[in-house]
C-alpha cells in the first residue's frame, strides 16, 4: 500500500512545490514593475504644482515678486508662458531615453543573469527618481539638470519591462496565459496609482518629496530583487513550463499555414508537441539575433500596433492629471487622485482582454474591438466627462479599460507568445529580445504622444483628443491582417466541429 501511495505524494509535493515557486515569481515580478510605474508617475502630478495661477494665494512677506505676478509661486524654470512646451521636453528626455534603451536592453537581458540585470537597473533608477525631487530641496532651476536626470532614468528603467517578461515566460506556460498575465500586468496601473497617491501627499508643499519616497521604495525594492529572484524553474528543481498546448484551434491553424491562414507564421511539426526537458546539462541555445527575432511572424504588426496603442495610453499617465485641473479646475492632488480612476479601469481592461483572448484564441481580435471601441469612448469623454463627477468617474473608467486593455495583452501575452513561438523550434532565447523590440517601438509612441500632446494642448485640448483618436485607429488598422488570419482559423475549427458532429450522428 504505502508503494502504491509513494507516486501520488509525491506528484503532491512536486505540484505543490511548482505552484509556490510560481506564485512567488509572479508576486515579486509584480512588485518589481510596480516600483518602475510609481517612480515614473509623481512628475504628472507635479506638473500642476510647477506652474500654476498664484493669484489667489497669498505673496510671502518680503517677497521680491510684482503685485500683478501670477506666476510667483510657480517653479523656474517652468514660471514662464511656454511652460507646456518645457514640461513636455521634461516628458520626452525620459521616453526617447526609454525607448532607445529598450531596443538594448533586451540584448543584454539575453546574455546577463536577470537577478543582477534587474535589481542594478532598480537601484539606479531609485537614484534618479530621487535627484529629481532633491532638485526642489536643493533649489536648482536649471532645465538641463532635470532632463539629464529623466534622460538617465528612462535608460536604466528599460532594465525592467524585458527582464520580469522573460522571468514570468520561464515559469508559466502558453495555457492561460492571457489571463495570468492579464492580473499580473495590473501591476501597471497598481504603480501608477501608488505612485499618485503618494506624489500627492507632497505635491502642495515640499513636491521634492513626491519624487524621493517613491524613489527610496524603488532602491529597496531592488535589494530585495537581488536576494530573493529565481530566474528559472530548473534552478530550484521544479518543472518547466509547456510554452506550446496542443489543440483542435492550434492544429487547424497549422494546417491552414501553407495557404497563408495562419496569423502567426510557419508552426514546424516537429515542434507541434512540448519540447522535453531533462536535468542533463545540454548545449545552450544561442542567443536570437535582432533581424532574426524581427522574422518571427506577428512580431512587426504587433510593435507597429503598440507604437499607436502606448502613444495613446502614455498621453493620458502624463498629461491626465493637467488635463482635469485645467477643464474641471480640481486642485492639483484632486486632479491626481481622480486620474488614478483611469488607471483602475486599465486594471480591469487588462484582465478582460487577457481572459478573452485565451477563451477565443484570438489576441489581435480581441485588441482590435477594444481599440475600435476606445475612439468614440475618448471623444466622449472630452465633451461630456467634465459635466459632473459621476459623469467623469464613470467615463475614466471605461476609457482606461478600452486604452490600456490592448497595451497590456500586447506587452505580455502577446510578447510571450511570440518569444516562444514554434518557428523558434523550443529556443526560449529569444523571449527578452521579442519583448524588447515590441515594447521599445511602443516605447516610441510613448515619446511621441507626450510630445505631441505638449505641442497641441496651446491650440485647444479638443485637438489633443483628435490626435489621441486618430492614433487610436491607426492601432487598429495594423492589426486588420492578423485579425483576418484569425477568422479564417476559426471558420476551420468551426467547419472541422460541424463534420465531426456529422460523422457521430451519420455514421
Amino acid at each position: 500500500m504505502r508503494s502504491s501511495l509513494a507516486p501520488g505524494i509525491w506528484f503532491l509535493r512536486a505540484f505543490s512545490r511548482d505552484s509556490w515557486f510560481r506564485g512567488f515569481t509572479l508576486v515579486l515580478t509584480f512588485l518589481i514593475y510596480t516600483c518602475y510605474h510609481m517612480s515614473r508617475k509623481p512628475i504628472s502630478i507635479v506638473k500642476s504644482r510647477l506652474h500654476q495661477n498664484c493669484s489667489e494665494l497669498i505673496n510671502p512677506v518680503n517677497d521680491t515678486h510684482s503685485l500683478n505676478d501670477t506666476t510667483w509661486c510657480s517653479w523656474s524654470p517652468f514660471d514662464k508662458d511656454d511652460y507646456k512646451e518645457l514640461l513636455g521636453a521634461v516628458d520626452n528626455a525620459f521616453l526617447v531615453a526609454y525607448a532607445i534603451g529598450m531596443f538594448i536592453s533586451g540584448i543584454f537581458g539575453e546574455r546577463l543573469p536577470l537577478r543582477y540585470y534587474l535589481s542594478s537597473g532598480m537601484l539606479l533608477s531609485g537614484l534618479f527618481t530621487s535627484l529629481f525631487g532633491l532638485g526642489y530641496f536643493w533649489n536648482i532651476h536649471m532645465l538641463w539638470y532635470f532632463v539629464l536626470i529623466q534622460i538617465c532614468n528612462g535608460l536604466v528603467q528599460t532594465t525592467g519591462w524585458p527582464s520580469v517578461v522573460t522571468c514570468v515566460g520561464n515559469w508559466f506556460g502558453k495555457g492561460k496565459r492571457g489571463f495570468i498575465m492579464g492580473i499580473w500586468n495590473s501591476h501597471t496601473s497598481v504603480g501608477n496609482i501608488l505612485g499618485s497617491l503618494i506624489a500627492g501627499v507632497w505635491v502642495n508643499h515640499q513636491w521634492g518629496l513626491s519624487f524621493i519616497v517613491p524613489g527610496i521604495i524603488t532602491a529597496i525594492m531592488g535589494v530585495t530583487t537581488f536576494l530573493f529572484l529565481i530566474e528559472y524553474p530548473e534552478d530550484v528543481d521544479c518543472t518547466p513550463p509547456q510554452h506550446h498546448v496542443s489543440s483542435e484551434q492550434d492544429k487547424d491553424q497549422d494546417n491552414a499555414e501553407d495557404a497563408g491562414n495562419s496569423p502567426y507564421g510557419h508552426r514546424d511539426s516537429s515542434t507541434e508537441t512540448s519540447a522535453s526537458y531533462s536535468k542533463e546539462p545540454g548545449p545552450e541555445p544561442a542567443a536570437i539575433s535582432f533581424l532574426g527575432a524581427l522574422k518571427i511572424p506577428g512580431v512587426i504588426e504587433f510593435s507597429l500596433c503598440l507604437l499607436f496603442a502606448k502613444l495613446v495610453s502614455y498621453t493620458f499617465l502624463y498629461w491626465l492629471p493637467l488635463y482635469i485641473f485645467n477643464v474641471a479646475h480640481f486642485s492639483a492632488k484632486e486632479a491626481g487622485d481622480l486620474s488614478t480612476l483611469f488607471d483602475v479601469g486599465g486594471i480591469i481592461g487588462g484582465i478582460m482582454a487577457g481572459l478573452i483572448s485565451d477563451y477565443t484564441n484570438g489576441r489581435a481580435t480581441t485588441c482590435c474591438i477594444m481599440l475600435i471601441l476606445a475612439a468614440p469612448m475618448m471623444f466622449l469623454y472630452n465633451y461630456i466627462g467634465q459635466n459632473g463627477i459621476t459623469s467623469s468617474i464613470v467615463m475614466l473608467i471605461i476609457c482606461g479599460i478600452l486604452v490600456n486593455g490592448p497595451y497590456a495583452l500586447i506587452t505580455t501575452a502577446v510578447s510571450a507568445d511570440l518569444g516562444t513561438h514554434k518557428s523558434l523550434k523550443g529556443n526560449a532565447k529569444a523571449l527578452s529580445t521579442v519583448t524588447a523590440i515590441i515594447d521599445g517601438t511602443g516605447s516610441i509612441g510613448a515619446a511621441l504622444g507626450p510630445l505631441l500632446a505638449g505641442l497641441i494642448s496651446p491650440t485647444g485640448w479638443n485637438n489633443v483628443f483628435y490626435m489621441l483618436i486618430s492614433a487610436d485607429i491607426l492601432a487598429c488598422l495594423l492589426l486588420c491582417r492578423l485579425v483576418y488570419k484569425e477568422i479564417v482559423a476559426w471558420k476551420a475549427a468551426l467547419g472541422r466541429s460541424r463534420g465531426s458532429s456529422l460523422a457521430l450522428t451519420h455514421p
